[in-house]
């Protein structure tokens, strides 16, 4: 018997040396699981274990080597309040989507584990890393998180921007997200990744990306439903101006919007700090203003702090997705590059909505100071520069005019 087990020793792992004990032991009869332990050093329960299974010609998985749920239980199980409260400490400085693992935090694994251990839970760095890369978070290099200038408050404002949309969500109130794409130009030009076709049938573009004069470009404008899931674009031909960003939300509100949201009298807006919905833009708040008195909704408005528009939530989980599903397609019109938006879909239901806004508007419009004085805004008292709502109206009409 010992040379027998010498022989295929290397060879066995867990499994395969229980199973070749328990098979030995039943072959030696009376004195079989005594001999089986002095030659292979395993305990009796494996031996006794090994015969049971060796009798019932239990089948197991091939790759398995335990039985289904053996072994000791992962933290996560004996802890069910451990992943909660890890993503109550990164959800609020979290960056990118969800969905994607494309994401990455601010704070330490280190750091993370004082502040879980500090509530009561077992848990060190290394199972803090594991925990973080089964929530769908990454290693990212240096030049990937920093965002730009670093404001002072950057960090209060990402936890202000979460409290707030939570309140929001939780009574049941739209909150949005919305940013403008980047500009494409319309025609038979080289748009980057690839798609199957024949093998050596490459579908053939200019060699010079030069404007078409005639078709242009376009400036997707989004509006995406962080509850809902859901998206709406639209494709401006014209100028990325405030006029064109509010009119882009109203229409979300009038076609989806109201109807999901039939009670609601306010709405929350996420935006950068800058382009057409920026913090300084006197048109985007004067337009804010006639959409408030129009619909009766009070406008509430929380900017990313400087530096960091890539965070917006629409990025990740709109436009990436836009983005990936028309790679390798020219965008020869306006009617393929709306048909190709309204095609997005993702494994979690993302359903995206798409029209044209064939509008021109005007750049360079003045909003005087004594309109606004009229914009019925309350600013919020940490950072009202930021954070800020603006009020319906009444006789909206006489003060547009």
């Amino acid at each position: 018997m010992r040379q027998r087990y010498r022989a295929v020793q290397k060879t066995m792992n867990e499994r395969t040396r229980r199973l070749w004990a328990g098979s030995e032991a039943l072959a030696a009869g009376r004195g079989g699981i005594a001999a089986v332990q002095r030659v292979t050093g395993l305990c009796y329960r494996s031996i006794v274990r090994g015969m049971r299974e060796a009798q019932s010609a239990t089948d197991l998985e091939p790759e398995r080597i335990r039985a289904a749920g053996g072994g000791r239980k992962r933290s996560e199980v004996l802890d069910p309040d451990l992943m909660p409260a890890l993503e109550a400490l990164v959800e609020p400085l979290a960056r990118g989507d969800p969905q994607s693992p494309l994401r990455w935090i601010l704070k330490s694994t280190r750091r993370l584990s004082q502040e879980l251990q500090a509530q009561g839970h077992a848990a060190g760095r290394s199972l803090v890393w594991k925990l973080l890369h089964a929530m769908g978070y990454s290693l990212q290099t240096n030049r990937k998180t920093r965002g730009g200038s670093s404001h002072v408050d950057r960090n209060a404002q990402f936890e202000y921007i979460n409290a707030q949309a939570t309140a929001f969500l939780r009574g049941r109130r739209p909150v949005v997200s919305v940013d403008t794409k980047k500009k494409e130009l319309v025609g038979d030009f080289k748009n980057g990744g690839r798609e199957w076709r024949p093998r050596g049938n490459p579908q053939e573009v200019r060699v010079h990306d030069f404007m078409d004069k005639d078709l242009g470009k376009v400036a997707p404008y989004g509006v995406y439903d962080l509850a809902d899931n859901v998206g709406w674009v639209g494709v401006g031909i014209s100028h990325d101006t405030a006029e064109f960003a509010v009119a882009t939300i109203a229409k979300w509100w009038r076609r989806l919007g109201r109807r999901r949201y039939p009670k609601t009298r306010s709405l929350l807006i996420t935006a950068d700090g800058g382009g057409s919905n920026g913090t300084r833009v006197r048109l985007w708040k004067w337009e804010l203003q006639k959409f408030a008195s129009r619909t009766g909704l009070t406008i509430t408005v929380c900017h990313m702090p400087p530096g960091t528009s890539k965070w917006n939530k629409i990025e990740h989980r709109l436009f990436s997705f836009i983005t990936q599903n028309w790679r390798g397609k020219p965008l020869e019109s306006h009617a393929a590059i709306v048909k190709l938006i309204a095609s997005t879909t993702t494994a979690t239901g993302l359903k995206v909505y798409c029209e044209l806004d064939d509008h021109l508007y005007e750049k360079g419009i003045e909003v005087t100071d004594e309109q606004m004085a009229h914009i019925d805004i309350k600013r919020h008292e940490f950072h009202g520069d930021w954070n800020y709502a603006i009020r319906p109206k009444r006789r909206a009409k006489k003060q547009e005019s």
